[in-house]
């Protein structure tokens, strides 16, 4: 059976489905249950309540700019395996987008309405790091892993001790952040350059992590 090649129209066609369903609401997911269905709803006086809510809407924030960069690199991608190797991971953070999401809904919070910005933003440096070359553009998969793996440890410090829902959900993240990391490496990813991880990087994360707590 053959296999089809997709042009590159193609894949902008596909990006677009993916960013309006991200935005909107409606990711594509794989067959894996919600770490949180296992733990029932615990009690939690409202500052708690609004904290856990604020963790958790940065962390779908972030996995909204997660989108964004891996279609933005999976556009620009030379080599056809470096693709499949964005597009699954791509995928598999789908399920990340819809547990924050709902998890969010459940602590009676919205999600950052400043989305369409992490997006667009994050699918264009995707892009940029996927002309730039694979090797880049796989050493940039790893280190912004590697990045959300230290925010999610912090977030994981700050919830509430009996918000067992909410950890199950970060922990199942953490687990899936260090396998992409690993594949990234694997496949050829670069060490980025110094300023580019210690500087650049950590400005746009806060950025983006301080905006979506309130907003």
């Amino acid at each position: 059976m053959t296999r089809r090649r997709f042009t590159f129209a193609d894949h902008v066609v596909m990006n677009l489905d993916i960013g309006l369903r991200t935005l909107l609401g409606k990711p594509l997911l794989t067959e894996r249950p919600n770490p949180a269905e296992t733990h029932p709803e615990a009690p939690m006086n409202d500052a708690e309540r609004r904290h856990a809510g604020a963790l958790m809407r940065i962390n779908h924030a972030g996995e909204v700019s997660a989108q964004g960069l891996y279609q933005g690199q999976a556009l620009t991608a030379r080599l056809p395996e470096v693709r499949e190797k964005m597009e699954r991971a791509a995928l598999e953070e789908n399920d990340h987008l819809d547990w924050c999401e709902r998890r969010a809904r459940e602590l009676g919070t919205h999600v950052s309405y400043l989305n369409p910005v992490w997006y667009f933003g994050s699918l264009a440096m995707g892009a940029v790091a996927g002309a730039v070359g694979d090797r880049w553009s796989l050493g940039f998969v790893a280190e912004t892993e590697h990045q959300v793996i230290r925010h999610l440890d912090e977030h994981l410090a700050q919830l509430p001790e009996q918000d067992r829902r909410s950890r199950a959900i970060l922990e199942q993240m953490r687990e899936d952040e260090a396998h992409h990391a690993t594949v990234a490496l694997h496949a050829g990813g670069a060490e980025l350059p110094a300023p580019v991880r210690n500087v650049l990087m950590p400005l746009m994360s806060k950025v983006m992590t301080r905006s979506a707590y309130w907003v």
